[in-house]
């Protein structure tokens, strides 16, 4: 069954919750085999209209920021798992009342708020606020320097060398985030490098956080092999496992509509003009970069065939992406629409240029189109002063 296109606005994010479910009873899958506790990330995906068919599966979420602690709270019902590059000062005290686990990135960081732990702790003995430390094993398999954590200068995480023998008191659990996209060998080998370094601190430590980047609904992801390896840790030291994916919930879970606005020649080469823009919608196919997979069309040029280069509707020059053969040609009005757009897109989108944010949209799992949210004037007004 297939959505009535007719009834999705333009631009729309469209969510499949068949397809979400699947992703989820995977994942839950893995974590009652594994023992662990997989929650979900909402740098990745924060759709919180779906959060509560995400806490069907899940146990919690992980905020890098008090507005994302605040929607898990909220919309999910538990405190969130926190971690924050810097803390800042003025909304520590609520970070600390909306959260179950705090990570800090420093030892300076542990330094200056652990008295203000200690005193919530000690004020509200019941809460079992725990707190960790994020290391930087320094390795990473990622390719793109503005996604690995790990690069020289990276400011994410605590070298080995920066830390002392002993976990410092009130820090009670190790995090790590070195993976984006990632199969479960490459975290085989980050497990090698991380206890090569921090094997004698991980003893010591009552929890252990994977972070996010494994990507274990992908097709031909091996979960067998990541069950084993979480296994292995919890028993090797006798700790609490969490990982906290963020693309691997939402993967290949929807997609982005569009329409075509213009076809003109630049040149000579073809130009098709949507009602969305890349930049501004679709922000990861320019900064990782990546070329996105439009639905029905040939992913790269073909000879003889109509071809175009797709365009975004911002005045920026290099809101395109291309180029794509299709098998007729384009016509003003004809539905573009971009697969796997749901996971670190809606959470990036910008009101650049004035242009309205996509709408947001759900096809249940009877088939039914259900429109979630629509933007306008007033969400690109509230931006700004």
């Amino acid at each position: 069954m297939t959505i009535d296109y007719a009834r999705v606005p333009s631009p729309c994010y469209v969510l499949d919750e068949s397809l979400l479910r699947k992703n989820l009873e995977l994942i839950d899958g893995v974590q009652k085999a594994a023992g662990c506790t997989v929650i979900l990330a909402l740098k990745g995906f924060s759709m919180y209209s779906v959060f509560p068919i995400v806490n069907e599966y899940l146990g919690g979420a992980t905020a890098s920021s008090l507005n994302e602690i605040r929607l898990i709270n909220e919309y999910m019902g538990v405190k969130a798992h926190t971690y924050m590059p810097a803390y800042l000062d003025a909304e520590f005290d609520e970070v600390l009342k909306r959260s179950s686990h705090l990570t800090f990135n420093s030892l300076g960081q542990w330094e200056r708020f652990k008295e203000r732990v200690a005193e919530f702790t000690n004020v509200n003995s019941a809460s079992e606020l725990s707190c960790g430390i994020r290391v930087n094993p320094q390795y990473s398999e990622v390719a793109t320097d503005m996604y690995n954590p790990c690069v020289p200068g990276s400011r994410l995480g605590v070298t080995r060398d920066k830390l002392p023998d002993l976990l410092p008191e009130g820090i009670e659990g190790i995090h790590f985030h070195t993976l984006c996209e990632n199969d479960s060998f490459t975290l085989e080998r980050t497990l090698h490098a991380l206890e090569s370094r921090f094997s004698d601190l991980l003893h010591q430590a009552k929890w252990l956080n994977m972070g996010g980047g494994h990507l274990m609904t992908r097709e031909g992801y091996d979960t067998g092999k990541l069950i084993d390896l979480i296994l292995k840790i919890r028993e090797k030291y006798n700790v609490e496992v969490i990982l906290e994916p963020g693309s691997a919930i939402a993967w290949r879970t929807g997609e982005l509509v569009s329409r075509v606005l213009d076809v003109m020649d630049s040149q000579g080469i073809n130009v098709a003009i949507l009602d969305t823009s890349f930049a501004a919608h679709m922000p990861d196919t320019l900064e990782m970069p990546y070329k996105p997979t439009i639905k029905g069309a040939m992913q790269e040029p073909v000879e003889g065939m109509p071809t175009y280069r797709m365009g975004g509707m911002t005045c920026l020059a290099g809101d395109y992406i291309g180029d794509y053969s299709f098998s007729k040609e384009l016509e003003i009005g004809d539905l573009i629409i971009f697969e796997d757009m749901i996971h670190y897109t809606m959470v990036k989108t910008t009101t650049f240029n004035g242009v309205n944010l996509p709408s947001i949209g759900m096809r249940h799992s009877s088939g039914d189109f259900e429109l979630l949210r629509a933007f306008g004037y007033e969400s690109f007004k509230d931006r700004l002063s």
